[in-house]
């Protein structure tokens, strides 16, 4: 049968000749149109998406957009998009909170009540398939100039070892030197004070001071109520022995920059029933917090700022999904905040580098290993560009078992302009491993998004070349990295610009979801407000155009680790690779959940038989994502199963 082109390839195909031939008499303007015209037809062509894929935007209906922040893949295969109050204090204010869940099956979107503000909070999945957030915002920053109260950090002390006290919010501290007045903002609970005893004779010491941290301001505004240095402060209300052992220290309470404060709050969210449920709260109050799964189910919250606007000392701590509670591993370790760090297939810890800044440049920056167990940190050396680690992107490199991440991009401290190239690797099975540049971007990147994909590959796709796409430098390209030859590959570029605040999420049919962006400025002279990017593109990868996909026809929805299952598939091409993907859960480029592990497969009469790898470690509990791929590199769509 002779091929007869579509009406609109046809129509697409004169417009654009009528279009060239006009744009040598009509100048540059002509020129810049027909070239739009003729990238529109070209990229549009079958050919081209073979090769490169194609983007599209999700509709998404007027009262569904939202500053999406936080995106998490459920296992009903449905998404949960969270802004919170979205980067916007007039929502913050108005106590607007919003999340949206999407079905990327039947395009419906839906409303999820929000309870808290859950902007830069922390989340995992959960064995049962619930995910946990945790943490968000309590109080938006003031920069320096907007603040009209002096205020800061206030320590209350205890010396009393009989009893924790509690002050209330609206306790009174005044400086014994300076004579200055500040109130708290929030109660706060003191510990009581602990016995030290001689560890050889048993005899009594001391007494340790309890310690608790609130956020205090002056009663009046102006700078005559700054201080400057140290003083002791007596604390109104207290009589007796209370007056004596309790009292609160205070270095400088200014009218400086108040950076952002965390909350406690935690939540499950329910894929089922569609609801965040409240659990215990967090023991510390964290804002941009990592939480990161454990071998046997329990999650790790660590870092984020604090109700003061601080880094959390060190006081990482964690969550039991049985009891809903938490508690502190008993020892300190300090990173900035969305520190990237993976579980491992021994139970430790890697810790890559990549976060998402706030905290001092010199504490908790270098990579390694971290037994939880013992807290002993085995430090990794040998990375490029080991000062432009902030906004960088890592990845769990497919298969899961060979242990090789890749750092992606990023940028200098804080709001630097610059930014990175390169891509780090570090293979962990290694037994003395060390870093090693990789393949590099075509330029500087920061905040790049990074999702695998069923055939191994990973899509690197955004980013900014300066802090939050400053002088208009967002990076609009997408690539393939290829693990088994360490080489990038351009393909169709994205349409819109990602920077802070965006990522990527897999779909269940092997599509990618991007979202989000948060420019500093709207202009290339930096002298308009940015505007959040609501909009969601989808990538369709070059493998979606290769034909007939293999199918998952049946098969078991539960698979124990070490246990092998039966899957019927459709006749077609021959299967040679199956995965089982761990859902995403993404925010700030930082996804410590996503990982693709390799099962052993043979093919059956009408099917296939796969077997999960055994080692809880390198599967934790929980819902994945099954896909199988063909001789071709075609995946099929992703099946759920979950291992128990």
């Amino acid at each position: 049968m002779k091929y007869r082109p579509s009406r609109r390839t046809r129509r697409m195909a004169i417009t654009t000749a009528v279009v060239l031939a006009l744009s040598g008499t009509n100048g540059p303007w002509m020129y810049r149109f027909g070239s739009e015209r003729y990238h529109e037809y070209r990229i549009n062509q079958p050919e081209y998406k073979a090769a490169n894929g194609h983007w599209d935007f999700l509709d998404v209906p007027s009262g569904y957009r939202i500053n999406t922040i936080h995106a998490a893949l459920l296992h009903t295969g449905k998404v949960l998009l969270v802004a919170g109050s979205g980067n916007d204090r007039k929502n913050f204010d108005a106590k607007s909170f919003r999340s949206v869940l999407w079905d990327p099956r039947t395009g419906r979107f839906t409303n999820v009540p929000t309870p808290r503000d859950l902007f830069c909070a922390g989340h995992t999945q959960l064995p049962d398939g619930r995910l946990l957030v945790a943490g968000g915002t309590r109080r938006y920053e003031k920069l320096e100039g907007d603040v009209t109260k002096a205020g800061g950090l206030m320590i209350v002390h205890n010396e009393n070892p009989d009893k924790p006290i509690t002050l209330p919010a609206g306790t009174r501290f005044t400086g014994r030197v300076n004579g200055r007045t500040f109130v708290s903002k929030d109660p706060v609970l003191v510990e009581r004070a602990t016995k030290v005893f001689d560890r050889r004779t048993g005899a009594f010491l001391r007494n340790k001071v309890g310690l608790g941290r609130i956020y205090v301001e002056a009663e009046k505004s102006g700078t005559r109520y700054e201080t400057g240095t140290e003083d002791n402060y007596r604390i109104a209300g207290l009589t007796g022995s209370d007056a004596r052992n309790v009292y609160g220290i205070a270095q400088k309470l200014a009218l400086d920059k108040k950076d952002f404060q965390g909350i406690r709050d935690a939540y499950e969210f329910d894929p089922v029933a569609e609801k965040y449920v409240s659990v215990d709260p967090m023991k510390e109050a964290r804002w941009y917090p990592t939480l990161t799964t454990l071998e046997d189910g329990r999650v790790l919250a660590l870092s984020g700022l604090d109700e003061i606007g601080q880094i959390v000392p060190g006081k990482d701590e964690i969550y039991d999904p049985r009891t809903k509670a938490w508690k502190y591993t008993g020892f300190v370790r300090r990173f900035p905040t969305y520190p990237a760090i993976f579980l491992l297939s021994d139970g430790t810890l890697f810790y890559s580098g990549s976060n998402a800044g706030y905290g001092p440049a010199d504490v908790g920056r270098e990579p390694g290993v971290w037994d939880l167990a013992t807290n002993r940190f085995r430090k990794i050396s040998g990375l490029g560009d080991a000062d432009a680690m902030e906004t960088s992107a890592t990845v769990r490199l497919a298969p899961a078992q060979d242990e090789k991440f890749m750092v992606i991009g990023g940028g200098g401290v804080g709001e630097s302009a610059r930014s990175s190239a390169k891509s780090r690797l570090v293979d962990l099975k290694d037994p003395a491993p060390r870093f090693r540049d990789g393949a590099s971007l075509e330029e500087g990147t920061r905040y790049p998004s990074a999702s695998l994909l069923p055939d191994d590959s990973l899509l690197v796709t955004g980013g900014s070349g300066d802090y939050r796409g400053r002088g208009g430098s967002d990076v609009l390209q997408a690539r393939l990295y290829d693990p088994a030859t360490g080489t990038y590959r351009r393909v169709a570029d994205p349409a819109v610009g990602r920077n802070y605040h965006s990522g990527s999420v897999l779909l269940p049919d092997g599509r990618v979801m991007v979202f989000g962006s948060d420019p500093l400025y709207g202009d290339r002279a930096n002298t308009r407000p940015g505007v959040f990017e609501q909009r969601i593109e989808i990538y369709t990868p070059p493998y979606l155009y290769g034909g007939a996909r293999p199918r998952l026809t049946a098969g078991p929805r539960v698979i124990r680790r070490g246990a092998t299952g039966r899957f019927a598939t459709a006749p077609g091409r021959r299967i040679t690779s199956a995965r089982l993907m761990r859902p995403s859960a993404v925010t700030h480029v930082t996804d410590t959940d996503q990982r693709s592990v390799a099962l052993e497969l043979r093919s059956t009469a009408g099917g296939i038989t796969v077997t999960v790898p055994g080692n809880r470690a390198l599967v934790p509990s929980g819902w994945y994502l099954l896909f199988v791929t063909d001789d071709r590199g075609t995946p099929s769509e992703g099946m759920w199963v979950e291992v128990p």
